[in-house]
């Protein structure tokens, strides 16, 4: 293997890990998504002139591109008295995003004023403001980020902290006390050029879900508008319930446990992934099973039982097809599969059940897609 071979793979792991760190379904606001396209940001903008990306970065640099990239999404969305601010949050306002409101607010009340015109005109409570958001990304997000389930894996960064971090160590720091605190960012080795490398792809992506995610919190059109031009038609396919729990056998694809009151059907190749509703790619799943799966690739051992049924009971999977009036595309459905997992390089995660992954295999997942 070359050493742009290897380089390619690094970054789709990467791009791999942070697709499943990203799934919208894992966190309560979009702080996830600022944080990672700030690292994105600092990454190209310290590009050194020998074409070096950075190696660290500060929680102070970070604290100041998030507020400009938040900036803009603080200006009141709508016209008249129904103008509001976005939430940002599950639950009222995200925090960071109070906080640079009420600076606009305060010192910016003019919608068409740039960040940069605010920061020159009062610089105290710009300093205030970068302060204040620097502890909360510090709090909260950046000991959170790489977080799948209820596993931490580091594969962005290492910071000298966790959860637990005080703020008054984090006060002294601010301060002037720099032996307080570590506010570096150290990123793992080759996770900067592969940022960079992954521009191209993640921007889009990023704001793409960023903003369906506060279309979704504050209900509006435009998330009922993605929804309908490429979601998944979820009552469409409640016609195969039936029989696709004949040939399960009534139990759960996944889990295998007898089926019970909460049947769904789901996409075994995630829609995200790519939308394929044809009948190979859907299997009968345990509601629990199929909210705990979402969007993430399944396990080895889950694609191995299901190219054994694409061969094993392909007659019968046509049939289901032909009776409903259905999609059946064998050969298609099995390129798609194997297009995505022999893609996949070493240790991305896969889900295997509830909050559990397992990282990938790549010899192991050659293996069980030798039936598709």
């Amino acid at each position: 293997m070359t050493t742009a071979d290897r380089a390619a793979d690094g970054a789709l792991a990467l791009a791999e890990r942070i697709f499943v760190m990203l799934d919208r379904g894992g966190f309560v606001a979009t702080y996830k998504y600022a944080v990672l396209l700030a690292l994105l940001d600092l990454c190209l903008e310290l590009t050194s002139r020998r074409g070096e990306p950075p190696t660290s970065l500060t929680t102070r640099q970070l604290a100041e591109k998030v507020v400009q990239l938040y900036w803009p999404h603080t200006m009141p969305y709508g016209a008249g008295r129904s103008a509001l601010v976005l939430r940002q949050n599950n639950a009222g306002q995200a925090k960071l995003v109070g906080l640079i409101a009420r600076f606009r607010e305060r010192h910016a009340p003019d919608p068409s004023a740039s960040l940069s015109r605010a920061r020159a005109e009062a610089p105290e409570a710009f300093e205030r403001l970068v302060r204040g958001v620097e502890w909360k990304l510090i709090e909260m997000p950046l000991p959170r980020l790489q977080v799948v389930g209820r596993k931490e894996d580091r594969f962005l960064y290492q910071i000298g902290w966790d959860t637990a971090v005080q703020s008054s160590a984090v006060r002294a720091y601010q301060a002037g006390e720099r032996d307080q605190f570590d506010n570096r960012i150290l990123l793992l080795p080759s996770v900067g050029a592969q940022l960079v490398r992954l521009n191209g792809l993640l921007r889009p992506f990023i704001h793409r879900e960023w903003a369906a995610k506060v279309a979704d919190l504050n209900g509006l059109e435009e998330a009922r508008l993605e929804r309908f031009l490429f979601g998944a038609d979820r009552q469409r396919t409640a016609v195969l319930r039936g029989p696709l729990r004949d040939l399960q056998e009534d139990r759960c694809f996944y889990c295998g446990e007898r089926l019970q009151r909460r049947v769904e059907v789901d996409h075994f190749i995630p829609w995200a992934r790519y939308p394929d509703d044809a009948v190979e790619n859907l299997v009968a799943a345990d509601g629990r099973c199929n909210a705990a799966k979402r969007d993430f690739l399944a396990s080895g051992g889950h694609l191995g039982r299901w190219t054994e049924r694409l061969a094993a009971q392909a007659a019968a999977l046509a049939t289901i097809a032909a009776d409903a009036g259905w999609e059946s595309r064998a050969t298609a459905t099995g390129g798609v599969a194997r297009a995505i997992y022999a893609g996949l390089p070493d240790g991305v995660d896969l889900w295997v059940a509830g909050n559990r992954f397992e990282p990938s295999r790549h010899d192991a997942l050659m293996r069980a897609l030798r039936a598709a």
